[in-house]
């Protein structure tokens, strides 16, 4: 299985220190470059991603794509779905709604920290998703009250007031 991420999801999973999810769900997760970039620029990454065997750096070969998608996106999210286009990935890890609406332009797969969170639980990973979730909003993630109570009806989990 292949699967490409972009900063965001490591990123989140790092600050909620829920990291070892990626590990369990998947054998390994591909960034690219720009990606490995974007997170040693980040506070304590660079710490994480050095002790671990599971993450490992692919440079997309297709520059025009690139290029393209840098006129729109960031270059993690450019380098990461153009990764995802050449390797065939079984899925992008990616939230910004912009680099998932273009990733979907390209018939990519994509999975946010919400699907890994919904895998964790199901795979008995994580015992809820609940206190997950609280935790990426209190760190700044957003996502609508509607969604997050959504998610959690389908898991049987209490639903959150505000």
């Amino acid at each position: 299985m292949i699967i490409i991420s972009d900063t965001s999801v490591i990123s989140n999973l790092v600050q909620i220190e829920r990291l070892e999810l990626l590990r369990h769900l998947f054998d390994v997760v591909v960034i690219p470059p720009a990606v490995l970039r974007e997170l040693h620029q980040l506070e304590s990454h660079e710490f994480v991603l050095t002790l671990t065997d599971w993450i490992s750096v692919a440079q997309p070969g297709n520059h025009q794509l690139i290029n393209e998608l840098q006129e729109i996106l960031d270059p993690g999210e450019s380098e990461a779905i153009a990764l995802a286009v050449e390797g065939k990935a079984d899925f992008l890890l990616i939230d910004e709604l912009k680099g998932r609406s273009v990733a979907k332009q390209y018939q990519v797969s994509i999975v946010g920290i919400l699907g890994l969170l919904i895998q964790g639980k199901q795979r008995g990973i994580l015992t809820a998703v609940r206190p997950e979730i609280l935790k990426l909003r209190e760190i700044g993630f957003r996502m609508s009250l509607g969604l997050m109570n959504e998610v959690l009806s389908k898991l049987n989990e209490l639903p959150i007031e505000k």
